[in-house]
C-alpha cells in the first residue's frame, strides 16, 4: 500500500474533492435494454466481468487506502451467478452498494442472499415511473410488476433497499406517486434517489437527457476491465464503441496508481460536492 496516495486520498474525501466510494463495474451485459443505458447493456453483449479475484482484490486495496465504500454496478451484476457470495467477500471490506434491475430476484436467489442482510449491503433498484405503461415503455415488458414485487420481499428478509428513479422530465405531480408508491412498498425518503438521464451511452444514440462533462460530475474513481474512470458515467459505450473522454488510466494494479491520477486531475477542483449528475 502507498502511504503517501493514502494520505492524499483521505485529505481530498474529507476536503469532499473527490468521493470516498470505490466504483466496480462487474459486467456489462443485461437481461434489459433499457431506452437511456450508459453502457448500451443488452442480453447479447459482450459481458466483459472484471474477474472475481480482481474485484476482490480491488477491494482490499481500496480498503486500504482509505476508501469508504464500493459500489457494485453493470449491466446488471446479478447475472452473475456468484455475485451474492461476492458481494459478501467484498462487504467483509467495505460497505457496498450494489445497483440492479431489481427483475431477478427469484426465491433461489432471495435464499442464497440472506447473509448479507447482516452485512452492510444495500440493494439499489431501478424505478423510474409510478404508472407500469410509462416505466416500462423505459426499460422492459413487465419490469414494474418485478421491481414492485422485489422490493418488498427483499425488505422483509431485512436487506437495505434504495430505490433510484432516473428522469427524462421531472413532473411534480408524478414524482409525489412515486414517493408513495416507494413508501408503500417499505422504501423510506431518504433511501429515494432521483437523477436525470444523461447524454451518454443509448441515451446519446436516442438524443436523450443532458450532456455531461468531467466538470458536471464528483470524481469517483471507477474501475471496468478496461481501466479507471472519472465517474460511473464515464465508462459508457455509444455505437458499440467505449467511451474514453472520461478515462483517468489503462492502469488499475495497484490501485495506488489509479487513484494518484484521479488525485491529480481533481486537484484544483473546488471543496464540496457540486456535482450533480453523480450516481449514488
Amino acid at each position: 500500500m502507498s502511504t503517501a496516495t493514502a494520505t492524499r486520498l483521505s485529505g481530498a474525501i474529507t476536503a469532499g474533492t473527490v468521493s470516498g466510494r470505490l466504483w466496480l463495474y462487474s459486467n456489462y451485459h443485461c437481461n434489459l435494454a433499457c431506452a437511456y443505458c450508459l453502457t448500451e447493456s443488452a442480453p447479447r453483449v459482450p459481458r466483459r466481468e472484471l474477474a472475481r479475484p480482481q474485484m476482490e482484490q480491488l477491494a482490499e486495496q481500496a480498503w486500504q487506502l482509505g476508501f469508504t465504500g464500493l459500489g457494485v454496478t453493470g449491466g446488471e451484476p446479478f447475472l452473475r451467478a456468484e455475485l451474492p457470495e461476492l458481494l459478501h467477500e467484498l462487504a467483509n471490506w467495505l460497505p457496498v452498494v450494489v445497483l440492479t434491475n431489481g427483475t431477478l430476484f427469484t426465491r433461489r436467489l432471495l435464499d442464497r442472499m440472506a447473509p448479507l442482510a447482516d452485512q452492510p449491503v444495500a440493494v439499489q433498484i431501478s424505478l423510474d415511473r409510478p404508472d407500469p405503461d410509462d416505466n416500462d415503455r423505459l426499460r422492459a415488458p413487465d419490469n414494474f410488476r418485478k421491481v414492485v414485487q422485489a422490493i418488498p420481499r427483499l425488505v422483509e428478509r431485512g436487506h437495505e433497499v434504495r430505490i433510484a428513479t432516473t428522469l427524462l422530465d421531472e413532473d411534480a405531480a408524478e414524482l409525489a406517486r412515486l414517493c408513495d408508491l416507494h413508501r408503500s412498498l417499505g422504501v423510506s425518503d431518504e433511501h429515494h434517489l432521483v437523477r436525470p438521464v444523461v447524454r451518454r451511452g443509448r441515451a446519446s444514440t436516442g438524443g436523450m437527457g443532458v450532456p455531461a462533462v468531467d466538470t458536471d460530475l464528483s470524481p469517483e474513481l471507477t474501475v471496468t476491465v478496461d481501466g479507471a474512470f472519472w465517474s460511473p458515467f464515464g465508462p459508457t459505450v455509444t455505437a458499440g464503441v467505449l467511451d474514453v473522454d472520461l478515462l483517468v488510466t489503462r492502469r488499475t494494479d495497484p490501485l495506488s496508481y489509479a487513484v494518484d491520477r484521479l488525485l491529480d486531475l481533481a486537484d484544483g477542483r473546488p471543496p464540496g460536492d457540486d456535482g450533480v449528475l453523480n450516481i449514488r
